[in-house]
């Protein structure tokens, strides 16, 4: 078919149907829209109905389904209506929004209680300032002993030697780096300090829109594309004084890591893939090449790649971190987040980037709490011990041991055997509707990857799920949502496995992105592994076959929490931080 026909095709179809009307008619009085009502569409025939029911798994009789051939042009004519329209991406939500919160639900008290250490000597060694944290960086710029200006070179320079190899950038902003980095070092000469942030760079998943950059969402049809406004966490970092390094990779439309210009790698072995869809971001980060940058998840898009990359990703509460000016994949599904060199870090920009917006349909008012002075001893972590005793990944065997050494209290658990995955059905149907005109139009033939996992083959696929269907998996993520309470209930945290290995990951990645609950993925440790190339892309796009040499990479955590309790989440991974004592340890490929 052209690029047209498909959208073409219906609307010749529906006015086909229109024009056999039989008499009925339906006004809508608003507009003035007339609907035939008994219209025939000939196409549709009691045998195109009995090849529908092998989609539906539900058969009906011959008598049943000359009745639905009597009727059914009615709800096609609506449907073609609806397309019309051409609902675009950044189009309004749906009507029905989703919110984590059962009725049960306590948001925790508001408490921001953070000791802050000083900073060891400024190093001499521009890639020992690139490796440190933001607490470490922030407090040099603070006390005057670096320039957020030199810090700012520090990194446009390591960009430049490093993210072509990776292919993790899609545009470095220098000018506004550069300009932001001179106002930063202006404001704080002059006594206006803005926090922990001020003057600290970072980059942005590109699909977080910054006002006349290109914001491709990593999708050929959208290359070109030049954003027109500010996304709502690019606004909230310019007040915070962060200083904007350019736009990171991603997945087109937000799954794995190859975009319409690359694969972004892994700076642990380059051979492979950094993992989807924060790939960019993630790769950055654990190159040195800034200290934190933003990423989102609809469903392990920061956990994957923050396991796969060594780095920590924070995925917050659903609502918690304001979507506008984000590219949308799923409505009831999109989180915005942090990947970071420690779990510190990550709640240093959670802090700043959290928020209630109006211009986001799904956006809650929820209080940051957290203390680092707080000890972590007797908090109660569960876990079920199979998801760490069927691991191969010997620094995750010892982390039930680990816990208990840190004076946490363990509590086993085991989750009903449900049918948790069979929810992906929700994400595969608002993705389709989010990027409806790229199926309508044929370009969904534009993106690179053209596999059966990947995005154009799922959204072709969500037309056939049956509406009722849906619903009812609505109606079981509730159940679930139920579950998660329960199963939080006098509990700090549950532990898993990162998901950046076959078989890794836990059923809980799953879950708890469907119930909106946050997370904290972060390193333990390090194994000997070939290149990984799994996935839905295909080999070619590596442009050479994997070697067999085996290289040291990092495998991860991952820590669970109550809603909310990101602070929380924060101080058990620091606790774990400091007893495995491995984040230290950088990437060959940022040497």
């Amino acid at each position: 078919m052209s690029q047209d026909t498909r959208r073409e095709f219906l609307k010749t179809a529906c006015a086909a149907s229109a024009g056999t009307l039989l008499g009925t008619q339906a006004l809508f009085a608003e507009e003035k829209v007339i609907i035939p009502v008994k219209a025939t569409i000939s196409a549709i025939t009691r045998e195109t109905l009995a090849e529908a029911d092998k989609l539906t798994g539900v058969p009906y009789t011959d008598s049943e389904r000359d009745m639905m051939v009597k009727s059914i042009e009615n709800r096609l004519l609506w449907t073609q209506q609806i397309r019309d329209l051409e609902l675009t991406n950044d189009y309004a939500a749906p009507a029905t929004v989703f919110d984590p919160r059962l009725p049960e639900t306590k948001l925790p008290e508001p408490l921001w209680n953070r000791t802050v250490k000083a900073a060891e000597p400024l190093p001499s060694n521009e890639e020992d300032i690139a490796f440190a944290s933001i607490g470490s960086l922030s407090e040099w710029i603070r006390t005057g002993k670096l320039k957020s200006r030199t810090l700012t070179e520090i990194y446009l320079k390591r960009l430049k030697e490093h993210s072509g190899r990776l292919e993790c950038m899609v545009t470095i902003t220098s000018e506004l780096a550069r300009q932001q980095a001179d106002q930063a070092d202006k404001e704080i000469a002059g006594g206006k300090y803005r926090g922990v942030l001020h003057g600290i760079p970072y980059g942005a998943k590109d699909l977080f829109d910054s006002n006349d950059t290109r914001t491709t969402w990593g999708a050929m049809p959208f290359k070109d594309r030049i954003a027109r406004q500010d996304a709502a966490v690019i606004e909230k970092l310019a007040g915070a004084g962060a200083v904007l390094l350019g736009k990171t990779t991603l997945g087109a439309l937000a799954y794995g890591d190859l975009w319409f210009d690359g694969l972004t790698r892994n700076p642990w072995n380059t051979e492979e893939g950094s993992g989807g869809s924060s790939a960019g971001s993630s790769a950055a980060v654990a190159a040195g090449l800034m200290p934190f940058a933003l990423g989102t998840e609809t469903l392990g898009s920061i956990e994957f790649p923050s396991s796969r990359n060594g780095v920590v990703g924070l995925r917050p509460t659903f609502g918690r971190v304001s979507r506008h000016g984000a590219m949308v994949l799923c409505w009831s599904l999109d989180k915005v987040g942090a990947l970071c060199r420690c779990a510190e870090d990550s709640i240093l920009v959670l802090n700043a980037i959290d928020g209630y917006d109006s211009r986001d349909a799904g956006s809650i008012a929820a209080p940051v709490s957290f203390d680092n002075t707080a000890s972590t001893r007797g908090q109660r972590i569960a876990y079920d011990p199979e998801w760490f005793e069927q691991s191969s990944f010997t620094p995750l065997k010892a982390i039930p041991r680990i816990a208990k050494e840190l004076g946490f209290e363990l509590v086993k658990i085991r989750l009903p055997d449900l049918p948790y995955r069979a929810m992906i059905s929700i994400l595969q149907a608002e993705a389709a509707a989010a990027f409806d005109d790229l199926i309508l139009e044929n370009r969904d033939d534009l993106l690179r990857a053209q596999t059966p996992r990947a995005w154009p083959n799922s959204m072709r696929q969500a037309r056939y799920i049956p509406a009722v269907d849906l619903i009812q998996a609505q109606r079981f993520r509730r159940q679930v949502m139920q579950l998660m309470h329960k199963t939080f209930a006098g509990i700090d945290a549950v532990m898993g496995p990162g998901v950046s290995g076959p078989g890794q990951g836990t059923i809980m990645s799953v879950i708890t992105n469907f119930t909106g609950h946050p997370s904290l993925t972060i390193r333990t440790g390090f194994i000997q592994s070939a290149a990984r190339r799994g996935g839905f892309v295909d080999p070619k796009f590596f442009g050479a076959p994997a070697s067999n040499d085996k290289k040291e990479v990092p495998v991860s955590l991952t820590l669970w929490g109550p809603l909310f309790e990101e602070g929380k989440l924060c101080q058990i991974g620091t606790a774990f931080e400091k007893q495995l004592a491995v984040q230290h340890l950088r990437p060959p490929a940022a040497a």
